[in-house]
């Protein structure tokens, strides 16, 4: 069965939707499943995690960038996010793999004719082949909507160039976007989205495109005009698939201990006003506040402050934070440092079992204190355990003055963006249940 859901303005949706209620438009709510770019290979936790702070540190260099540039748009080929979602586009469908993305609002996929393209394991899109399809003219609100567009041989173009050289290039267009499983299907005609039919650097071999969650007026959550959307991340080692959920959550079994929920502010940068920026304040290990500055935190002069990010896994803190912290640490943990060591991976320390009890026992509390909510981190959302190795390290590294709050960090929490009040939540939960 098919049903048909018109959204105003630019809109574009994921995979495996299971409506959640839609009576108007206001209660217009659906989830997606998502799952990590390495879920379906053979590898370890750690060798996961290894490939994933591998891509990371090219996304975080551009992230970087971003601080420090103006007019830049969060990088789109080689964005390289941990999650993936799969949906259809066209009439007839054709299928389009993407990589959810918080931190940049451009949709775009590869489109035929394609002058240079990277390989991709769906068919590259043919826009002929779909009755649906529309080309965008360059006085609507959809071309002014995107980022880097122009007018050109009648149409609205874009172009991004980004740090490393790569880029995307293409046109800006309208099609119908089809979502579901073998058991239900949910289709969205005229949605904007880019065409990239020119795209150079390191390439998506793992997907097709980018689907924005950010802040821009083009991204999804931005075309779908919802007041809230959320996600739900499982553990790198749990095999049942994540979740993303637009709309209300009334009908999710979501307790908090009876407690009003608390949400921490999220603050704007004008200079980069795609990201969404935490209020951190300070960071407790154990029962000791650390001397942190506040300032180290803050943005100044749009540079600076702390990104909440879905697609980079280990959190990174500003490099003097970073030191202070992996210091206390150290001091407090009860169990032997280990010399083990791999990319992004040096403060690790040598477990029996590696089991809670153990954790629990040798390693020190964590404790982030966002404006408004204190943040006390499960450890096994801080310690990255490998029990055939023997050791256990500190899932952190340090950066610049741009620190990011880390996908690893937010396993099973319900990230709640409440985009009326502009606050975010986050509520313990088993993500594999809901």
């Amino acid at each position: 069965m098919t049903q048909y859901f018109p959204v105003p303005s630019l809109s574009i949706l994921i995979l495996i939707l299971l409506p959640l209620g839609c009576s108007s438009l206001e209660e217009f709510s659906f989830r997606v499943s998502l799952s990590r770019i390495d879920s379906d290979k053979n590898l370890s936790d750690i060798q996961i995690i290894q490939k994933e702070i591998l891509r990371g540190k090219t996304r975080l260099d551009r992230l970087r960038l971003a601080a420090r540039t103006e007019g830049f748009q969060a990088p789109v080929l080689g964005v390289d996010g941990a999650f993936l979602m799969n949906l259809w586009m066209g009439t007839p469908s054709t299928p389009f793999r993407a990589i959810m993305d918080t931190g940049s609002d451009l949709i775009w996929t590869q489109c035929k004719p394609c002058r240079h393209c990277f390989k991709q394991s769906t068919p590259v899109f043919d826009p002929t082949r779909s009755s649906s399809f529309n080309n965008v003219s360059c006085d609507s609100p959809l071309c002014k909507g995107f980022v880097n567009s122009k007018c050109g041989n009648g149409s609205c173009q874009y172009k991004n160039v980004y740090g490393d050289e790569s880029s995307t290039e293409g046109f800006i267009a309208t099609d119908t976007f089809t979502f579901g499983d073998s058991h239900h299907h949910v289709s969205v005609p005229n949605m904007g989205f880019g065409c990239g039919v020119d795209n150079k650097g390191v390439g998506l071999d793992h997907a097709a495109g980018i689907v924005g969650l950010g802040r821009g007026s083009s991204s999804l959550v931005s075309q779908l005009d919802v007041q809230t959307f959320s996600y739900c991340l499982t553990s790198v080692s749990a095999k049942e698939k994540s979740s993303l959920f637009f709309g209300s959550l009334k009908d999710l079994n979501i307790t908090h201990d009876g407690e009003r929920l608390k949400a921490t502010p999220l603050i704007k940068n004008p200079s980069q006003p795609l990201f969404y920026y935490l209020s951190l304040q300070g960071i407790t290990v154990g029962d000791v506040l650390l001397p942190i500055p506040e300032q180290v935190f803050q943005i100044v002069d749009g540079v600076g402050g702390v990104i909440l990010d879905s697609g980079t896994t280990i959190t990174s803190l500003q490099e003097d934070a970073f030191n202070i912290l992996t210091q206390e640490f150290l001091t407090q943990a009860k169990l032997n440092v280990s010399s083990f060591s791999t990319m992004g991976l040096d403060v690790c320390f040598e477990v029996k079992s590696g089991d809670d009890e153990e954790l629990e026992a040798g390693i020190p509390r964590l404790v982030f204190h966002f404006e408004g909510l204190d943040l006390e981190l499960p450890r096994e959302n801080y310690m990255i355990v490998t029990k055939d190795m023997g050791v256990a390290c500190l899932a952190m590294a340090p950066t610049g003055a741009l620190s990011i709050f880390g996908n690893y960090q937010q396993q099973n929490m319900l990230v709640v963006h409440d985009l009326n009040k502009d606050t975010v939540s986050f509520i313990p939960a088993k993500c594999d249940q809901l």
